[in-house]
């Protein structure tokens, strides 16, 4: 008998990969994303995301074997507050919401991180702001940065929030964890090898990978096959980094 999933950003890249491998082995899987899915929805807006809560809870009375926070926006996205929209609040307010859908199936949930959270320089105001959930001033402070500190700086604050609610959920038989995919062919990625100011840094970034190239959308979706499954039924709170090695590479003392 098939599972039932929900997720956001399913229409493209990694989250349409992963929306097709569920699909096919016979999984039941709502999507939310901004068009083209069962549920239409702004996440970067209050209303958006409380739409997507009451509408994935309408679909699945019953809970849910698992949720996954997809949804994401590429450090070219203007204004920039709106990658702190989507990429924090998009996502910690729709695990919140709908966590204890998740708790009536002992399921799990998996969050998409990026190996670039752990990158040094990133503006620790803007991390605590999103921390303490102050959304209107996180995404003041983030105006005045760049496009690194504003995506990176989400995914960093998105990590550690899953860290620290991790252990209460295990309680309730959920668990939480995180994929921190790195470079990787999606149609967001393109627009940031389109982009005057980040697309020499992004080609130069490629060659650097051990692995030898970036990533393919399925390499990713199959990890988190493997975190939303019964064989990782003892893992919670890890940040499971997919990036051929990159982050290895680049912080070889730090775990």
């Amino acid at each position: 008998m098939g599972k039932l999933y929900a997720m956001t950003g399913g229409a493209t890249g990694i989250g349409a990969s992963l929306k097709e491998k569920l699909r096919e082995r016979g999984d039941t899987v709502i999507v939310v994303d901004l068009r083209d899915a069962d549920i239409n929805a702004d996440l970067s807006t209050a209303l958006g995301r409380q739409a997507a809560i009451e509408g994935i809870r309408k679909m699945a009375p019953d809970g849910l074997d698992g949720f996954i926070a997809c949804a994401g926006l590429p450090p070219v996205a203007k204004p920039l507050s709106l990658i702190t929209k989507v990429n924090y609040f998009g996502a910690t307010v729709l695990i919140e919401g709908l966590a204890d859908l998740v708790a009536m199936k002992k399921g799990a949930i998996v969050a998409v991180g990026s190996n670039s959270a752990s990158m040094p320089g990133l503006d620790e105001d803007h991390i605590q702001a999103l921390l303490s959930g102050d959304e209107e001033h996180s995404s003041a402070l983030v105006e005045a940065l760049d496009g690194h500190n504003a995506y990176a700086g989400s995914k960093n604050a998105l990590i550690r929030w899953i860290r620290r609610k991790c252990p209460a959920l295990m309680g309730e038989g959920v668990r939480m964890n995180v994929v921190a995919p790195g470079m990787t062919g999606t149609p967001l990625t393109e627009k940031v090898f389109e982009d005057a100011d980040f697309g020499a840094a992004m080609t130069e970034f490629q060659k650097s990978i051990p692995y030898g190239d970036m990533a393919t959308p399925d390499m990713i979706a199959d990890t988190m096959l493997f975190l939303l499954d019964p064989a990782s039924r003892y893992v919670c709170g890890a940040v499971l980094f997919v990036d051929g090695g990159h982050d290895a590479l680049l912080r070889p003392d730090g775990f």
